[in-house]
């Protein structure tokens, strides 16, 4: 709650904490703030002190009043110049023109809005990954003369070879056969996907995405400048005849999919759909990102495009940020023979190579079986976990859209889930609104939750409590 003191009074702290918020994009542009009344209400302050603070908004040029509306986020490309100007050691208010409705929730994994536990987070918590193999890894690829050899030269353009024949052997087991040489390393996986997007797309072109979809993914291709087809995607696959006609009207060029534990809803791919999707690549002759982020949490028969389709119109995409080291950002991609110089150029030009010494050290987890047995312990850990977040959930009146599976839960709340995201930050906590998982943002009752960080009692009860004021 605000609480006055003797060097900020109660209308500067209620307009600094929206203003914060609008600045780290944790309220979108066009976001209708709370009425004077219902923020006064929420605040515990007089409707004069929820006045004068959006007076302040307004004349920072954060906020701008529309008669007989009520107070909206202006445009963030009209706030560049308020976030520049004004003094703050803080390096989120600097940036400028990233989209709004992805960055709130990577924002939020590297500026925590509190300790607890974010339920918005598309992460696991870090004593979840904390193990003892990583670093007994990087010392048995860091003696002195191997340090000295990783410090004074590059690494190999197309990532260590050593790790992309570990990693060879891995996707085998996954029936997607790729030899060596049509692996490249990247900078995690997202990293893949845009070395992808650049290779295959200019301005202008149309991508079929999954809707709901992996906010960063369209927030990406926006920035590039691509035209996206959003699919609505169901439990067996992406619509099949939203993307035919997609094809017979737009002729898109890439088609981005994740097939196993789809983010948000967890659904998978089923055969039957999965083969109708290459059939429509092979007629309308286009590719296929599939993004398997989560392949570490998912069985090895779970149904795949690339293995399906022999990496002919399918790149397969991957990384182990979200399994093992955040930090490292370590992914690759596995392509058909004749795009790899063509994606390998677009590597070089964005980055050259990628961490030699890395790269060893995640060969080295993957030789020595401690990233499977790691990879098990996490799965254990989970099904436990989401087996009480579910518990919960349903407790405090929620219900899911989805079959609860892998690491997210795609919850309906019963009401908005932008204004509950609001109410919900006040508390210390961040969560993922519906809406932020469309191309185009719209009024959503669902979010999706991490069930590794929703699995305590004490966070359902202020989100029931928080809920049932939105009604």
């Amino acid at each position: 709650m605000l609480m006055k003191t003797a060097s900020q009074s109660l209308t500067e702290q209620l307009a600094g904490r929206f203003a914060e918020r609008i600045r780290n994009r944790l309220l979108a542009s066009g976001a209708r703030l709370p009425s004077v009344r219902q923020c006064a209400q929420q605040q515990g302050v007089s409707a004069s002190t929820v006045v004068a603070a959006y007076d302040q908004l307004v004349a920072q040029g954060l906020v701008q009043a529309r008669k007989n509306r009520g107070f909206f986020v202006r445009d963030s490309s009209q706030n560049v110049a308020a976030a520049l100007v004004e003094k703050s050691n803080s390096a989120t208010k600097a940036i400028a023109n990233t989209p709004v409705d992805a960055t709130a929730l990577i924002r939020g994994m590297f500026h925590q809005v509190s300790s607890k536990p974010q339920p918005g987070m598309g992460v696991f918590p870090s004593d979840w990954l904390e193990t003892s193999f990583m670093t007994a890894a990087v010392r048995k690829v860091t003696s002195a003369s191997a340090l000295r050899e990783f410090s004074l030269q590059y690494g190999e353009p197309m990532g260590d070879p050593g790790l992309r024949r570990s990693l060879s052997q891995k996707l085998g087991a996954l029936n997607v056969n790729a030899v060596p040489g049509q692996i490249i390393t990247t900078v995690g996986a997202t990293h893949a996907l845009d070395i992808v997007s650049r290779t295959l797309l200019r301005a202008g072109d149309c991508v079929m995405v999954e809707e709901p979809g992996w906010a960063v993914e369209f927030a990406r291709l926006g920035a590039l400048g691509m035209r996206i087809l959003p699919v609505p995607r169901s439990a067996a696959g992406p619509d099949l005849a939203v993307m035919a006609q997609y094809c017979q009207l737009h002729q898109p060029k890439l088609f981005v999919s994740v097939s196993v534990f789809h983010n948000p809803t967890g659904y998978c791919l089923t055969p039957g759909s999965a083969h109708r999707v290459l059939q429509l690549a092979s007629q309308h002759n286009f590719h296929i990102a599939e993004d398997d982020t989560y392949s570490h949490l998912a069985p090895e028969h779970a149904t795949r495009l690339c293995a399906l389709d022999g990496l002919q119109r399918t790149i397969y995409v991957s990384g182990f940020a979200k399994i093992l080291a955040p930090g490292w950002r370590v992914g690759f991609m596995a392509a058909p023979p004749d795009l790899v110089e063509r994606l390998l150029n677009t590597k070089l030009l964005a980055t050259l190579t990628t961490p030699a010494l890395l790269e060893k050290a995640l060969a080295w987890c993957i030789d020595q079986g401690q990233l499977r047995r790691h990879a098990e312990r996490i799965r254990t850990r989970l099904d436990a976990a989401r087996g009480r977040s579910v518990k919960l959930a349903l407790a405090h009146g929620c219900s899911f859209a989805a079959e609860p599976a892998g690491l997210f839960g795609w919850a309906d709340t019963g009401v908005d889930t932008d204004a509950l995201a609001q109410r919900m930050l006040d508390k210390g906590y961040l969560i993922a609104p519906g809406a932020l998982f469309h191309a185009a943002r719209q009024p959503s009752t669902l979010m999706r939750i991490n069930f590794a960080t929703t699995q305590e009692a004490v966070f359902w009860k202020v989100f029931a409590r928080l809920r049932d004021g939105v009604k």
